[in-house]
């Protein structure tokens, strides 16, 4: 038959545990870190010239920032580079991780328990003289001159160390604070990854727009040297002017395999983004297509909205949490600990009779005080030193903040700069192609000597190459704008 109703001993341990955790210490409130002369700015240092807007940012926009060039390739590239890529499956580990070490530290709040259950025999050998017979309901009897004894025991032991002063709930609350600061670092990945491809995917499609070009232009020069060659042999020019025509052709071959490189190495980049091996994305890639544009206007919002989206802002903000939580914790280590603990010991015959009415019940209940008393300079060090940490979380906070005014601030400019650069390479780039295309129709007809010509056709081409480029600047001027605002994130 079992034995109804909780052991005195029991009840003595856990009303004494419920007892201390009433008395427990509440630790001091967290208070965020504040950069006043910061977040009280409502607009910024460099104002709106190239399309931008200070109206607040949409969040939704700004979590799929890429779809602003209307691009289907580079949208379809940036969804598959965060479903698969290696650093966010990394970050996504890393709060693995944190999410262990929060529920491990979480467990430090409850009382631990262990229930033990065993059993021994010990055999004697005795005189054969001696006569075989059974010790009646014991666990001793003689058998064939060998004296043999049982015995089976089961416990439970519990014990508890109440949390005092807060120092395991600040331990708890750290953990806490890493966890979140690891889902910032998830997002601040994100932020990085959907910026860098599409800066990737912007320089493909301007090193094949260069590659068009320098091949276009090869062709015009290959012409102009055929006629010089001509005119040569008709007596009509020098043999310089020769040799100066194969100069072009050839400087102009020289540049396309460097161009060829670059572009074979920005496939790959893209490649091992998306987790793939390089030459993976050659072929999706191989069509020629423009230099993504860039949206006639862009929502900017205000200095409060980028410190409230950045990941990476958000991130320092939670690692100075964890590290105000772990200055209650070497506080805490400062007071004394209590812990207090009880346990119950079954004994019986029978195996089976362990926890049952049959068997002999022993009750404890123990309490211990541990205070440090010859390490305390040690231990008050320790305050100093998580006190001095906290102070450095707060200046690496700060200057968190600083770093994305500065972003922003940047490629504000640049966007806006670059805008009215590229109107002026664009009449010069229409300029020198005009005047490429006279100079050598006034040279055919004897009119303007081969130096004219070779000076226009470079000025031409360099013309032609540096609009290329300048569309780019203007995409990946805006890619690093979206980014300083901590767009890419849901």
């Amino acid at each position: 038959m079992r034995r109804k109703g909780f052991y005195p001993g029991f009840i003595a341990t856990s009303g004494a545990m419920l007892l201390m955790a009433g008395c427990m210490y509440s630790p001091s409130k967290y208070k965020p870190p504040v950069v006043p002369e910061l977040k009280q700015s409502d607009s910024w240092s460099t104002k709106p010239a190239g399309g931008e807007t200070t109206s607040p940012a949409d969040d939704a926009m700004l979590s799929q920032w890429w779809s602003v060039f209307g691009d289907p390739e580079l949208t379809s590239l940036e969804e598959r580079a965060l479903k698969s890529n290696l650093d966010l499956r990394t970050a996504q580990i890393a709060i693995v991780q944190a999410q262990a070490n929060l529920d491990s530290s979480k467990g430090n709040l409850y009382p631990t328990a262990s229930v033990n259950v065993g059993s021994g025999y010990t055999r004697s050998e005795t005189p054969r003289s001696s006569p075989n017979a059974s010790a009646p309901g014991g666990g001793t009897f003689v058998s064939n001159g060998m004296t043999v004894s049982g015995q089976n025991n089961g416990g439970i032991q519990a014990s508890y160390t109440p949390d005092l002063y807060g120092g395991i709930r600040s331990g708890v609350a750290a953990s806490q604070a890493s966890l979140e600061s690891k889902q910032e670092s998830l997002r601040n990945t994100m932020v990085t990854l959907t910026a860098q491809l599409a800066t990737y995917y912007v320089n493909v499609r301007s090193y094949q727009a260069q590659l068009a070009t320098t091949r276009d232009n090869l062709v015009k020069y290959k012409e102009t040297y055929d006629m010089t060659k001509e005119k040569n042999e008709a007596g009509l020019s020098t043999e310089l002017d020769v040799e100066q025509a194969l100069q072009t052709v050839d400087a102009t071959e020289a540049q396309i395999p460097s161009l060829e490189t670059s572009l074979q190495q920005t496939y790959n980049s893209i490649a091992i983004l998306l987790g793939q091996k390089p030459g993976a994305v050659d072929a999706e890639l191989t069509e020629v297509k423009p230099v993504p544009k860039a949206p006639a206007s862009v929502a900017v919002g205000i200095p409060a909205d980028m410190i409230r989206r950045r990941p990476d802002i958000r991130s320092a903000e939670r690692q100075y949490k964890a590290q105000w939580m772990q200055v209650g914790v070497a506080k805490a280590n400062l007071w004394p600990s209590f812990t207090i603990g009880g346990s119950i010991t079954d004994n019986a015959i029978s195996f089976g009779d362990v926890f049952f009415a049959a068997a002999q019940v022993s009750q404890s209940v123990t309490g211990s005080l541990q205070a440090t008393i010859f390490n305390r300079r040690q231990l008050n060090a320790q305050v100093h030193l998580q006190k001095a940490t906290l102070e450095q979380m707060e200046v690496s906070y700060e200057s968190t903040i600083l770093s994305a005014f500065q972003d922003v601030e940047n490629s504000l400019k640049s966007y806006s700069a670059e805008q009215d650069r590229r109107k002026s390479l664009a009449d010069s780039a229409t300029l020198a192609e005009r005047n490429a295309d006279m100079s050598r129709e006034l040279y055919a007809a004897g009119l303007k000597d081969f130096l004219t010509v070779l000076d226009a056709e470079r000025s031409e081409l360099s013309a032609q190459s540096s609009l290329v480029q300048s569309d780019a600047s203007i995409a990946t001027d805006l890619i690093s704008l979206y980014k300083a605002m901590g767009g890419g994130w849901k």
